[in-house]
């Protein structure tokens, strides 16, 4: 299993960009008071059919040629629910995917979300082609970030240049911090 919540959703948002996804929403929300955390994603990607999204759940499938195994899926949703938690995929062919994992929070066996900015700073900056709407809700306050906004205020400016890295990653740091109540 990945140690931490947010490398699940590095690989996640990975397997949308291999899929040629062009806009991906990443929603990560913790609410307290019920002691969940939901990571929810979609996509614009080429989606798969039913028999495909059957597959992607078991650990010795992958459609890569690289290695015989696919572990992300398979992983997250032996997370979420060994956490008492839940996991949802859906998708359709030329469409795109859906995928919604809810964990207990306070289960023994909940990852910890880990470094949130250091993956989502990696996925926006390296993959500056696709739209990311990254939106991270606790208890009712809300950061999001469109990286369309950033790229109507930047022009033709690559986000990899090491100012405007730099900026996002703080950026994005600073506003996670305050939505954590920090």
């Amino acid at each position: 299993m990945l140690p931490e919540i947010s490398l699940s959703i590095l690989d996640i948002a990975q397997n949308s960009i291999t899929a040629g996804a062009s806009k991906i929403d990443l929603l990560v929300e913790v609410n307290t008071q019920k002691d969940i955390l939901i990571f929810d994603i979609r996509d614009d990607g080429c989606g798969m059919g039913d028999e495909m999204c059957k597959k992607v759940v078991d650990p010795f499938y992958t459609s890569r040629k690289t290695r015989k195994v696919g572990l992300g899926i398979p992983f997250l949703k032996q997370s979420a629910q060994a956490t008492q938690g839940s996991f949802e995929l859906s998708s359709k062919e030329g469409v795109g995917t859906h995928i919604k994992a809810v964990f207990q929070t306070g289960h023994i066996d909940c990852m910890p979300l880990g470094d949130l900015t250091a993956t989502i700073h990696t996925l926006v900056v390296y993959h500056e082609e696709i739209r990311f709407v990254f939106c991270y809700i606790v208890d009712g306050r809300k950061f999001v970030l469109d990286t369309s906004e950033v790229r109507e205020i930047l022009g033709d400016v690559s986000f990899r240049e090491q100012e405007v890295s730099a900026f996002l990653k703080e950026y994005i740091q600073e506003h996670i911090e305050q939505t954590d109540g920090k």
